[in-house]
């Protein structure tokens, strides 16, 4: 077992915006599968809330930061565990139940990313953060990304609604920001799939605070990828 799915309750989404009502555009899900209907052309987020065991945060906290894995990488899906046990083993994080929870986590959303967007190779960040990367409001410019977030502060977004007044205000945006929860799994729609498409997010402003994200991010192959890892085998 991976995670702990979240049972939810409309009581949890009274936050969204001061209603009981989750955004349009906007739909949270219940498992895994359901991540695929960020296919259906009214919808621009998807949102997996789930939770993972206590201990698996409390082993995270106590590795030195230097230990956290940083690393890109364009992959089969069948190849990402043998790439990532190498990577894990070659930056000083050691063998274990809790190593092998987080490489089997990302091996099952690598699989499902793959699947939702037919995609033989997937582009895969594992970043180890400790400043302000991302941090200006933007619609990425792809099609769809994945985005979890196990180690830190996470992901942020606003409504539709907001979304011109973010971007032009950036750091003066005082209007309602949303975070995914610690864990979380979201697709985003990116401008690729229409000028307007897509909802406004960033990474939040870490630097000068001594936090540290351990942020996945998937995407398909694109020009800016680097070379296929199965080339170098």
């Amino acid at each position: 077992m991976t995670f702990i799915q979240k049972t939810i309750s409309p009581q949890e989404h009274e936050a969204f915006d001061g209603t009981n009502k989750v955004p349009e555009k906007v739909r949270i899900i219940a498992t895994r599968n359901d991540l695929a209907a960020i296919a259906d052309p009214a919808t621009e987020l998807v949102i997996l809330e789930r939770s993972f065991p206590l201990n698996f945060q409390a082993w995270l906290t106590q590795l030195d930061s230097s230990q956290l894995p940083s690393l890109r990488v364009l992959i089969k899906p069948a190849d990402l565990r043998r790439f990532l046990e190498l990577q894990m083993d070659n930056g000083g994080m050691v063998a274990g139940d809790m190593r092998d929870l987080l490489i089997g986590d990302i091996e099952e959303l690598v699989f499902a990313y793959a699947s939702i967007t037919k995609s033989d190779l997937v582009d895969v960040r594992l970043e180890r953060i400790n400043h302000n990367a991302c941090w200006k409001f933007h619609r990425d410019f792809v099609e769809r990304r994945m985005l979890t977030t196990y180690l830190g502060p996470t992901t942020e977004w606003v409504h539709p609604q907001h979304a011109t007044q973010a971007m032009c205000q950036q750091k003066c945006f005082k209007g309602p920001i949303e975070n995914l929860a610690l864990y979380d799994v979201a697709i985003f729609k990116g401008s690729c799939t229409g000028s307007t498409s897509g909802i406004v997010h960033r990474s939040p402003p870490i630097a000068g605070t001594g936090c540290t994200r351990l942020l996945l991010s998937l995407n398909e192959q694109s020009e800016i990828s680097p070379d296929s890892w199965s080339e170098h085998l």
